[in-house]
């Protein structure tokens, strides 16, 4: 189905071409006849009420308050059914805005062609208005439309158009190509009716989204005859016509996701034979040759293929490529902008850091300049004290050579001091250079003394806050030694106590054992009696019993023989027993 990007792409032109004034704005009356034919064409119930219920006029005039476009996608747009022919949509735009923009040209193509230019425009253009197309779907429609009339294709010639463009910074728009193609910028000397098949071709292939066309022998269904028939395929059909002028369509066999093509061997006469397998029925045709056959096939398995996987057709999906590709790129090269923008900043910081330095370096070689000009005038200010001494040692010397016969020895002690003065001079170069030295060597221990007296005071501070530190432990430690001292003396006086309860218990317990042992004492005596007496009853069994009647319960069994005593006795020597056991266990 038509996309509603594509389907606004005409009726903005024809919108346009209402706008006389190019302000926006058309009357009334204009929109109403557009909305009728729109309804009309896109096969749409026309609700006169709803138009006359958007545009309202209000005090100030007939301009309504509310623009097209949201009456055009709720009363119209939204409610578009899939059998409408976008052709004839086309056609009525086409209509309205053709004659403003190439009525007087002369071209070499005709209206039917400059048409058929204008749809492939609409299909190659972004989906920004006001309409343009971009360099590389055009580039990509003049590759295509050359191929098509078998011309091959001049690079050098679009590079120069496409720096002309850039260098205008525009894009074309529909009227400009039709303009461009028309009157032959990169079609000179071909033939207009080359030509003319060539926008056909390409008009065919894009526009009308005819995949593979071509002349093919098809077998009827009911009389079984093989006729010559022109068939075009498409995405989701493939219909075949009398003639390639499309005048008479014959049939159409619909696609979908249930159907197959597979070949077929030679048989009937008829070579080069396939069958396309449909729910409802299947068709047998006959290609020219193999290599035709084949290509069928593959053209017609990747539309079932397609229809599967819910794709497109493949131009409208090389399309769809080239827009993200496009889009893709263009992100690319604004974060790479952006990068090197940020790269520029970096750079003119890290100028302006260099330039800083450069200057703080020529300041320190200004400085070191100075420092060696003193030097050098100081170097100078002793030769020159040298140089006098010399001038004043050989006015000596003449003089000396006056009176060399008299004064041999003397001359011998002026050479050796000649000598001296040399090694003094050879030591105050030495000593200069020294000093020097020294003065260096100075001024590297004075910032190492700096440096030292720096860590020096930084450990001072650490052994103060450790110093510190050790007296709040200290002071802490105290605390708790005080506080361990006072529990220390609760514990011992707690266990002193807990000793003298001990001591207590210890006492009590002794007097419990001396008790238990007259107690035991009187048990073993009262045992002997017992025992003596229970002899006695023993003996004397026979004479003391008195007959009573007998117990249902259950006689008791005792040493003494059955029922020897009664309830109450046997109770209380069982209490007895008890005590007795309960003393032995304290005792332990």
């Amino acid at each position: 189905m038509i996309s509603r990007d594509e389907i606004l792409k005409p009726i903005w032109y024809a919108f346009t071409a209402l706008d006389v004034d190019r302000n926006g704005k058309v009357s009334k009356s204009q929109l109403k006849v557009l909305s009728y034919n729109l309804c009309t064409i896109l096969r749409i119930p026309h609700n006169t009420s709803a138009l006359e219920e958007h545009f309202k006029d209000d005090d100030e005039g007939p301009v309504s308050t509310q623009g097209y476009m949201p009456y055009l996608n709720m009363c119209i747009l939204n409610k578009i059914q899939a059998n409408f022919d976008f052709n004839e949509l086309n056609k009525m735009c086409w209509t309205l805005s053709a004659p403003k923009h190439i009525s007087g040209k002369h071209l070499l193509i005709s209206g039917a062609e400059a048409f058929k230019v204008w749809c492939i425009f609409n299909y190659l253009s972004e989906d920004k208005y006001p309409l343009q197309i971009v360099i590389e779907e055009l580039e990509y429609f003049l590759r295509k439309l050359l191929a098509a009339m078998g011309c091959s294709w001049n690079e050098d010639r679009f590079e120069d158009y496409k720096m002309q463009l850039s260098a205008k910074k525009k894009h074309l728009n529909a009227w400009e190509l039709i303009e461009l193609i028309g009157m032959g910028h990169f079609t000179k000397g071909i033939n207009p009716q080359t030509l003319s098949m060539g926008i056909n071709e390409v008009y065919q292939e894009l526009v009308m989204d005819v995949i593979k066309q071509g002349y093919m022998m098809k077998k009827g269904h009911k009389r079984k005859n093989w006729t010559e028939r022109w068939f075009e395929l498409h995405l989701n059909y493939m219909s075949y016509y009398v003639s390639e002028d499309l005048l008479e369509q014959k049939g159409c066999i619909s696609l979908d996701r249930n159907c197959c093509v597979e070949s077929l061997p030679d048989k009937d006469g008829k070579k080069n034979l396939f069958i396309i397998k449909c729910v409802e029925k299947s068709f047998e045709i006959s290609a020219s040759d193999k290599k035709t056959k084949q290509e069928w096939i593959q053209a017609i398995q990747d539309c079932i293929v397609r229809i599967r996987q819910g794709l497109s057709s493949p131009h409208r999906e090389s399309r769809q490529k080239r827009r993200e590709l496009r889009n893709r790129l263009k992100a690319e090269k604004e974060a790479m902008e952006n990068r090197m923008r940020q790269l520029q900043l970096a750079n003119e910081s890290k100028q302006a850091q260099l330039e800083a330095m450069t200057k703080k370096l020529q300041e320190a070689s200004v400085r070191g300049d100075l420092v060696e000009q003193r030097r050098l005038q100081t170097q100078i200010e002793l030769l020159d004290q040298y140089r006098r001494d010399l001038e004043q040692e050989k006015m000596a010397r003449m003089q000396m050579e006056e009176q060399v016969v008299e004064k041999d020895n003397e001359v011998e002690q002026y050479w050796q001091r000649m000598q001296e003065l040399e090694e003094m001079y050879r030591q105050l170069k030495k000593a200069l250079d020294d000093e020097r030295q020294a003065k260096e060597d100075e001024e590297a221990l004075s910032k190492l003394q700096a440096r030292l007296l720096q860590e020096e005071a930084s450990k001072r501070l650490e052994l103060e806050q450790i110093h510190l530190q050790q007296q709040e432990i200290l002071t802490q430690s105290q605390k708790e030694k005080q506080e361990l001292e006072r529990e220390r003396a609760e514990k011992e006086r707690a266990l002193q106590a807990a000793q003298e309860q001990l001591e207590i218990l210890r006492r009590q317990r002794e007097g419990a054992q001396e008790e238990y042992k007259v107690v035991t004492k009187k048990l073993e005596r009262a045992t002997n009696k017992t025992k003596t007496w229970k002899h006695k009853v023993f003996n004397h069994e026979g004479l003391l019993q008195i007959i009573q009647p007998g117990n249902k319960c259950p006689t008791r069994m005792t040493n003494w023989g059955p029922a020897a005593f009664t309830e109450t006795e046997l109770d209380e020597m069982e209490r007895i027993w008890q005590e007795n056991k309960n003393r032995s266990h304290d005792g332990q």
